[in-house]
């Protein structure tokens, strides 16, 4: 993050509703732990998300919950659809001048373009609430519907890195990538998220 934000202007700064044209990006709470254990504790999904262990349990949904419920660097929005969970979105701003976009979706959820419009209402957000000028994100190389998303979302291809993954154990190929704010700015001709207050 390109400035450090006391408490007070994090909490501040994060909606307790987006709303995107068929979703609801939310706050994850004690009351969504079942759903979101039975959604993360796939394989599939653990295996394209960095630091998702598999097994998942409730215990780590409850861990998580409370870790995105102290202030800190990190905004998490639970992605609902028709009142249901169907995966998480966020913003991790730990490393400054670094803010990193990251996803996941219940396989359930897969190819029904709920990841691209959770990923524009998070990007949105991200921009209007913050000055960083850019924002990154990553796909296993191995992952092309991630890498489509990213690039429906503006994002540019800027190499390739290894990173670890938690269920996987070990490093592997990441394709990374990169979206101004310029970019982001011209391609508001997506449906813009709305907050809710």
């Amino acid at each position: 993050m390109l400035q450090d934000f006391s408490s007070a202007t994090l909490a501040e700064a994060r909606p307790s509703v987006v709303a995107t044209e068929r979703l609801t990006l939310r706050r994850p709470t004690l009351a969504d732990v079942r759903t979101i254990a039975r959604l993360a504790n796939d394989r599939r999904v653990a295996e394209n998300t960095r630091r998702l262990p598999h097994p998942y349990s409730q215990d780590d949904a409850v861990e998580f919950i409370r870790a995105t419920a102290a202030l800190g660097s990190e905004t998490v929005f639970l992605i609902e659809h028709d009142t249901g969970p169907v995966g998480m979105v966020g913003i991790d701003c730990s490393s400054p001048d670094n803010a990193e976009l990251g996803y996941w979706l219940g396989v359930e959820h897969w190819g029904q373009g709920f990841a691209t419009e959770a990923a524009r209402g998070a990007i949105d957000f991200f921009f209007e609430e913050f000055e960083d000028d850019h924002l990154y994100a990553g796909a296993r190389v191995t992952n092309p519907a991630s890498r489509k998303v990213l690039e429906k979302c503006g994002f540019q291809w800027s190499g390739v890195q290894l990173h670890r993954f938690l269920a996987l154990g070990s490093s592997t190929p990441v394709d990374c990538f990169r979206l101004s704010r310029g970019v982001w700015a011209s391609l508001k001709s997506w449906s813009s998220a709305r907050r809710v207050r």
